[in-house]
């Protein structure tokens, strides 16, 4: 799985005028499935992205994880992570894995998020989603799990 974390002060996700999920002070997290990807991916992301330290401890260094703050993270799948543009100016999407498949894996992540005490708000997957958020920092990771 492929995964864009945003340090946030606040971030939300809209639909249709809607506000579906919001949260403070923790992590965006912009995820992706591809084709060879399973749920022992996701549940190792999960893991990777709530031991990651990303924020300030006391003496301002960079030095907790999002389960040490107490943060949250919005998650929204995005299939355009997987994007080639290696020939041409379009981009191509064969890379993601199927909306069947990527839909399921991406809310296995939410679960597992969730299972290792995350607070977790998500977007809605194959909607047309408008994302606000406030960076924070900004810290910008980008993540690829080994499958």
């Amino acid at each position: 799985m492929r995964a864009l974390l945003q340090r946030v002060t606040d971030a939300s996700v809209t639909v249709e005028g809607q506000v579906i999920g919001e949260i403070g002070a923790g992590l965006l997290i912009l995820v992706c499935a591809m084709p060879e990807d399973t749920e022992a991916a996701a549940d190792a992301l999960a893991l990777k992205i709530s031991k990651l330290r990303l924020f300030k401890d006391e003496a301002g260094k960079i030095n907790l994880s999002l389960a040490q703050t107490g943060g949250s993270a919005l998650v929204v799948s995005q299939f355009t992570l997987a994007a080639d543009t290696r020939r041409g100016t379009r981009p191509g999407f064969s890379y993601a894995a199927k909306p069947d498949q990527a839909k399921a894996l991406y809310l296995h992540f939410t679960q597992a998020l969730q299972a290792l005490d995350i607070p977790v708000q998500t977007g809605e997957f194959g909607a047309d989603m408008s994302v606000a958020l406030t960076n924070d920092g900004p810290v910008t990771i980008w993540l690829d799990t080994d499958t």
